[in-house]
């Protein structure tokens, strides 16, 4: 039974009633501040990775997983398809040509877009636009027609409608015993994607043939690779380039968008950094609620060391005690945060219905809410670092109740 003294003792501490109140409403306010810190922590990871999933969802859907390059074009891209599709984790393969340019409409406004010659009935092996069209299918694109397929936000911004004409042209520069010329050339507007990423915004999709004709190549630049796994993309793109050897430049997702994807980790990491703030409070707290608890128990501890009760002992008691307070306040954080960081988006939902709100306008975010993805990993770091904080807290005060010597504590008593 001895040794179940510091237990006992420490949650007692923690339920009764104190004769000091200021002490009292620290150890509470340790506790709401530890709740609220781990909680803040659940429901802010959970989001940042929801953001991420729709990042890599929505973006890497139409973004290729892989890009093999031939300078200056690819001469026999069928015989270089038959060679990517022998490797086991290649689901399709398709060529491209690609260019930055500017697109012109009839009433003046001008705007920087990617341009990209893509053959229709193989691009679809690797993208989804053709299943998030809005108008027009990538068929129309027909060889010699000029037709050109573009985002919704981008034929919106330029004030565009199916079959309007604009001018494409490209920044190189051709010069002829007449003069300096840029190259441009008239498209008509045949389909309207719309899949929810950035490349509504800034892609426009024409036929390869039309591509070679515009950028004045006679094959296509290379060739765009889906993988079964995006996540293996780049040690599949590795081998690809070890079997084509230095001829060919190969490339995979990661270096074209993954500077983006290491931004919303970096942001995510230092979230998380700034909203610890939150446990650190709660755990100077406890500290402080301890120190206080220690010298309004100088006496019960002189009694108790009087009965046989050790040092060591003593420590353990207000351990105990904090560490049950950074206890409470991490399971019931860690269950609110679980709770909302779940059912956020039906929150919001309600929010926007009852205060005639709209936090997110699809036009802007891509998004209509706050997508959630909880997971256990980080339920694991969020509320490991909460307890052994707590745990740490308790120390500095339980080390200065150790020392409390009884004749000393009890000479004025």
């Amino acid at each position: 039974m001895i040794k179940n003294i510091p237990f006992y003792i420490g949650l007692r501490y923690t339920r009764a009633k104190r004769r000091n109140q200021f002490i009292s409403f620290i150890s509470t306010f340790s506790l709401v501040g530890m709740a609220l810190g781990v909680m803040a922590l659940i429901i802010v990871m959970s989001v940042m990775n929801g953001f991420e999933r729709e990042m890599k969802l929505r973006l890497l859907s139409v973004v290729p997983h892989g890009y093999i390059d031939h300078s200056p074009y690819l001469q026999d891209w069928q015989h270089t398809a038959e060679q990517v599709k022998k490797h086991p984790k290649v689901l399709g393969e398709a060529p491209y040509i690609s260019g930055d340019v500017l697109i012109t409409t009839n009433a003046g406004d001008v705007q920087g877009i990617q341009l990209q010659g893509i053959l229709p009935e193989e691009e679809q092996k690797i993208s989804v636009i053709g299943q998030h069209m809005l108008m027009g299918s990538p068929d129309d694109l027909r060889p010699g027609e000029f037709g050109i397929v573009m985002g919704r936000l981008l034929a919106s911004s330029l004030g565009l409608a199916m079959g309007d004409k604009v001018v494409i042209t490209s920044p190189e520069i051709n010069i002829t015993p007449a003069g300096v010329y840029t190259r441009t050339k008239s498209f008509t507007l045949v389909g309207v994607f719309e899949v929810g990423a950035q490349v509504d915004q800034q892609l426009g999709i024409i036929h390869l043939n039309d591509a070679q004709k515009f950028f004045r190549m006679q094959g296509p630049q290379g060739l765009h690779v889906k993988m079964t796994d995006l996540y293996e993309a780049s040690a599949v793109m590795s081998d690809l380039s070890q079997q084509f050897g230095s001829d060919y430049s190969v490339s995979d997702w990661s270096k074209t968008q993954g500077n983006l994807f290491q931004s919303v980790k970096m942001e995510k990491i230092v979230t998380g950094v700034l909203l610890n703030i939150l446990i650190f409070i709660a755990v100077f707290n406890i500290v402080s609620s301890l120190v206080l608890m220690v010298a309004d128990k100088r006496s019960d501890i002189a009694v108790l060391r009087t009965l046989g009760v050790t040092a060591r002992q003593v420590m353990a008691i207000f351990i105990v005690q904090g560490c049950a307070v950074g206890f409470v306040g991490t399971i019931i954080g860690t269950i609110a945060g679980c709770i909302i960081a779940l059912t956020i988006n039906p929150i919001m939902s309600a929010i926007e219905t009852v205060f005639g709100l709209h936090f997110f306008d699809p036009d802007v975010y891509f998004i209509s809410g706050l997508p959630s993805v909880l997971l256990w990993q980080d339920l694991v770091v969020i509320c490991c670092t909460a307890l052994i904080l707590s745990f740490l807290a308790t120390l500095y005060p339980a080390y200065r109740a150790a020392k409390i010597e009884p004749a000393e504590a009890l000479r004025y008593e």
